[in-house]
């Protein structure tokens, strides 16, 4: 490997994580999302933005010169040393049926390295956020039972309830193929903390204390994912593949801390006693098992893909408890590329790729006996920066989650999604000194 790899490899890696930490500090991330409060939060993924300007298909995807973590079974097709990173910019406008407000956030999406291991074989390490938590909803009714059997209304910001954290995957990777065929896995360590408060407060007109109740659970476990892929090519020149990938359900180890307490405010200043605290509580999260199917087609300059994903929610368990879950989630992705001419050499605009997608699925958060869905638009393009093989990915995505009946949230959604994929020879030996 060249001193000019290595440098470049540090140097990407810097700037990645510096603007990482920027971005997750502060309030850049703090996109307000109430449904986060259930499960494991608003689940992210660490697909490409290639596919994600595809409507997120990957299942059978593979690429010479780009990283699809989500099928490591496409490993062995990497050509290049790859270093890939990307961030996620999102707007949200979320409708409570009585008011609507606006939030946003800047994350990153994923940070990664791919490398070649000969003909037939090819690895990939990384570090990709898998779960967002962070919401912050206000009960501004409560009921108050009085002595004689009556009941007063309160309007004093009574029921507040907040959460923050998410859950951050590690790992590494590795595939092989042999003719048509090839198969790989990921390994690594999921990891995270989640924060959930519930506040009574303000009650200052009743000479009431107000309560809080805390939970923190720390996560922190092995996590595996397996894939398989098939290409072949039809008589007309066309090549196809299928893929498919495997995540069984998984128990990961936690811990929690429990708090109660109680508080009044003196002045400005608030006063806590505590009430009880539960440290150390030991128990398992159960992460239910994933399956996916994907076929794509193409014809050289352009392709199209198809995925179906589901989840079985069934198994999620949180401590031996279900939440507000439902019992089983599908997914449904559709999406294509075009490259007008990837070898024109006077015209740029030939050689950049464009995409489209479609995405509908089952929300995994079920409230009120309501089934809540989501859908989505996608558009995007690779712009190449140089002649080689780096890139420049965006995409953009409009979507829909949720909605306002029996006294539900309904969000929508647009999200920015910047990503560069940056390509090097390794283990190349010099021909001349």
């Amino acid at each position: 490997m060249s001193d000019f790899s290595v440098s470049r490899l540090l140097a990407a890696a810097l700037v990645c994580v510096t603007s990482a930490a920027a971005a997750q500090n502060g309030n850049s991330n703090k996109e307000n999302d109430p449904y986060s409060r259930y499960g494991l939060g608003e689940m992210t993924t660490g697909t490409s933005v290639l596919n994600r300007g595809m409507g997120y298909t990957s299942t059978a995807f593979q690429n010479a010169a780009a990283l699809n973590t989500d099928n490591p079974a496409s490993y062995p097709s990497l050509r290049l040393t790859t270093y890939e990173a990307a961030f996620t910019g999102g707007l949200r406008s979320i409708d409570a049926g009585n008011q609507n407000y606006n939030t946003g956030s800047l994350t990153l999406s994923y940070l990664r390295v791919g490398i070649p291991l000969g003909k037939h074989g090819g690895m990939a390490f990384g570090l990709e956020p898998r779960s967002h938590v962070y919401y912050h909803n206000v009960d501004t009714a409560a009921t108050l039972i009085n002595e004689n059997g009556g009941s007063t209304i309160i309007n004093k910001n009574a029921s507040e309830y907040t959460g923050e954290g998410g859950l951050n995957y590690a790992f590494i990777g590795g595939g092989y193929s042999f003719g048509g065929f090839s198969f790989g896995a990921n390994f690594g360590y999921l990891f995270g903390n989640i924060r959930n408060t519930s506040r009574l407060v303000n009650l200052d007109s009743t000479k009431m204390l107000g309560s809080d109740f805390s939970r923190y659970t720390r996560i922190g476990g092995i996590y595996w994912k397996g894939g398989l892929q098939w290409h072949d090519t039809l008589r007309n020149g066309w090549n196809y593949r299928l893929g498919a990938t495997l995540e069984l359900s998984q128990q990961i180890n936690a811990s929690r801390e429990t708090y109660g307490s109680s508080f009044f405010y003196y002045g400005l200043q608030e006063v806590q006693d505590t009430a009880y605290s539960l440290p150390g509580q030991q128990g398992k999260i159960t992460i239910p098992a994933t399956y996916s199917f994907g076929a794509q087609l193409g014809g050289g300059n352009w392709s199209l893909a198809a995925d179906i994903t589901r989840t079985d929610w069934n198994q999620y368990q949180n401590f031996g408890l279900s939440d507000s879950v439902t019992d089983k989630t599908m997914r449904y992705s559709l999406g294509g590329e075009f490259t007008p001419a990837p070898g024109s050499v006077y015209h740029y605009f030939q050689r950049v790729t464009y995409r489209m997608g479609f995405y509908y699925g089952d929300d995994y958060v079920q409230l009120h006996d309501t089934k809540l869905n989501y859908y989505g638009l996608t558009v995007g393009a690779s712009f190449p920066f140089k002649r080689g093989a780096d890139r420049v990915h965006t995409a953009l995505e409009f979507g829909r989650r949720g909605t306002t009946e029996n006294g539900l949230v309904q969000m929508n959604y647009f999200r920015l999604h910047l990503g560069i994929s940056l390509n090097d020879r390794w283990f190349i030996k010099r021909k001349y000194d």
